[in-house]
């Protein structure tokens, strides 16, 4: 369920708020267990967040990254997530961080349950590799499903690996990044609706976990 929404003006004061948001938090989680554990979403939309959260200042070897979801590419391929994060978070300040990834690593799905988790949304309403009419959607979106899974779709591209509902559940804390009228009017119409296969991001939206919105133009 939406408990916040944070409202800005451009993609520069969006990105800088995030960063400051998901570093405190990962500094309480450190605090209190010595460790932090980190999900992000790739695509265009984080970049900017990205480079703003590489520059805040905690102790980052303590930290560890990886992604929601992944497509099943090589790391040299320009579509790769893992390429996206290294090259715009894994640096500056948060350099020593521990990244793992997805693609051609199934010990990822071992990982403790995350602090944080920031989520991506598109306009055909997935958000993870949660796509409409995907071979696995079901499974992925079910109470009993495993960590980490593969899927595949039409509107997915290549296939692809995706932490499950219930993984992603049990963070600490979700927090869903969108830009764009376009995503704001997808996230209306998915918040008007209710069937989950049509848009799957209801299945984070309308669960009792807290969801933060960071929306910006």
């Amino acid at each position: 369920m939406i408990t916040a929404r944070h409202l800005f003006a451009d993609a520069d004061a969006l990105a800088q708020r995030l960063a400051r948001d998901v570093a405190a938090s990962l500094r309480q989680a450190i605090a209190a267990t010595e460790r932090a554990k980190l999900a992000v979403s790739g695509g265009t939309t984080p970049q900017k967040f990205f480079e703003a959260l590489s520059l805040q200042k905690m102790d980052w070897p303590r930290v560890t990254i990886t992604l929601v979801d992944e497509r099943q590419v090589n790391e040299s391929s320009p579509r790769s997530n893992a390429r996206l994060v290294k090259a715009a978070l894994v640096k500056n300040e948060a350099a020593g961080a521990r990244f793992v990834p997805l693609f051609e690593n199934p010990s990822a799905a071992d990982l403790p349950d995350f602090d944080v988790v920031v989520l991506g949304m598109g306009n055909d309403g997935h958000t993870a590799s949660f796509f409409p009419g995907g071979d696995t959607l079901t499974q992925s979106l079910s109470g009993a499903a495993p960590p980490l899974l593969a899927i595949s779709a039409p509107g997915s591209g290549e296939p692809r690996l995706t932490f499950s509902l219930p993984k992603i559940l049990a963070a600490k804390e979700i927090m869903l990044h969108i830009q764009g009228h376009d995503k704001w009017a997808t996230l209306e119409k998915a918040q008007a609706g209710s069937d989950i296969m049509e848009m799957p991001v209801r299945a984070v939206l309308q669960a009792a976990k807290p969801v933060e919105i960071y929306w910006c133009p």
